[in-house]
């Protein structure tokens, strides 16, 4: 023992400097974002431990929701990053752990309140103090480019600065993971679902809970339970916008969004054609029934530009107009045509590639309506004109 070198005691000086270093590293902590949660990692209490050797190295220990969070790597990555610009520092270790089950507890009555406890699910955006506005996709037929339609909004919305979620109400035939470029699953603390971002937009499909291309053979109350999953079980946040994109048509999903988001708006989204117009107005129809408020029109693939400047109108024209007319003396009051979409091979790649039109291609023809049409939906203020108040003259 005489051979060791004597240990060194740390004057007050030195206790002091490790001490600012280690609430510099925590500081430069409060910066990291979580990739699933959009909240920095100390206010999560996600932070495990800090400590700061006498040479400066750093040692981090960071709480992962579970043990298979799909993002731990990029966790890693982010709080080596930021610890590695503190000055004074070193080389920077970082150790996972995992959240037990009162850690995860604790988050989502941090995240979600009390609610995750009543036994029936509560749908935040159904709350009457709710501010985000809800815009439900519409399309009388299959085949209109209503995804199309309904990526590129939610794309250009998060684009403009606006948290936007996107469901995909269209069970049967869900495309839009594949369309916002996303493979990537939910991951689930307890009863709460995080759902995937892509472009700024929280993404939640059917698709991401099924194996391949698997297809989904369900009646209508499965379809009900499901949707109804996807609005109380995932954590969303606070969202400027929810868009859902429907099924074709007037069943099952477009009801039980009517009776669980009655203040949703519906989007007909529509083509030249008159044939197509026909089946959309009776989608935007719906709305008489069910005391919904028709935000407006869409015309998609209106006309393809020629190279010499002309557009030929391959569908036919008029559809849209003619759509928007209609129901405007159906309901009573001004549903507009929202916009134009024309035809452009680059909206067909750009859906297959996984990037929205509005961000490859944002000043082409196509992505500038699409953008000018998102414009016009965020510049809206809540009403309630063109809603149905469900009252009827009394009699005498």
């Amino acid at each position: 023992e005489s051979h060791l070198p004597p240990r060194r005691h740390l004057d007050l000086a030195e206790m002091s400097e490790y001490s600012e270093r280690e609430k510099a590293v925590r500081a430069a902590l409060a910066g990291v974002i979580d990739p699933e949660l959009r909240r920095p990692i100390t206010e999560l209490n996600m932070v495990k431990s800090v400590t700061v050797g006498e040479d400066g190295t750093v040692g981090i220990e960071i709480y992962l929701t579970t043990g298979a969070c799909p993002k731990k790597a990029e966790i890693v990555d982010m709080v080596t990053t930021a610890v590695a610009d503190v000055p004074g520092t070193g080389s920077v270790t970082v150790n996972l752990d995992v959240m037990n089950d009162e850690q995860r507890t604790a988050l989502r009555k941090q995240l979600r309140g009390e609610q995750g406890l009543s036994a029936e699910p509560v749908i935040p955006f159904a709350q009457p103090g709710s501010l985000t506005r809800v815009y439900a996709v519409a399309s009388g037929k299959g085949g209109v480019g209503k995804s199309s339609v309904t990526v590129n909004l939610a794309a250009a919305m998060a684009g403009r600065g606006l948290s936007v979620g996107l469901l995909d109400a269209d069970i049967y035939g869900h495309s839009i993971p594949r369309m916002m470029g996303t493979s990537d699953r939910p991951t689930q603390v307890e009863s709460m679902i995080l759902p995937p971002i892509a472009h700024e937009v929280k993404v939640i499909s059917i698709a991401q809970f099924t194996e391949g291309n698997a297809p989904v053979a369900w009646r209508g109350p499965m379809l009900h339970r499901a949707l109804q999953q996807f609005l109380a079980d995932v954590y969303w946040g606070d969202l400027d916008v929810l868009l859902l994109d429907l099924p074709p048509g007037t069943g099952d999903v477009a009801i039980s969004v009517a009776q669980m988001l009655p203040s949703a708006e519906i989007l007909v989204v529509t083509t030249p054609q008159v044939a197509a117009a026909e089946v959309a107005e009776r989608a935007g129809a719906i709305a008489l029934q069910t005391r919904q408020r028709i935000v407006g029109v869409v015309e998609n693939m209106a006309g393809l530009l020629m190279p010499d400047g002309t557009t030929w109108e391959i569908f036919g024209e008029g559809g849209g107009r003619q759509v928007a007319e209609r129901l405007t003396r159906a309901v009573g009051s001004d549903v507009p045509l929202l916009g134009r979409v024309p035809l452009d091979p680059a909206l067909v790649a750009a859906g297959d590639c996984g990037v929205p039109l509005v961000l490859s291609a944002p000043e082409s023809a196509a992505g500038t309506e699409l953008r000018a049409i998102a414009d016009k939906l965020m510049a809206r203020r809540r009403g309630l004109a063109g809603r149905s108040l469900g009252l009827d003259p009394a009699g005498r």
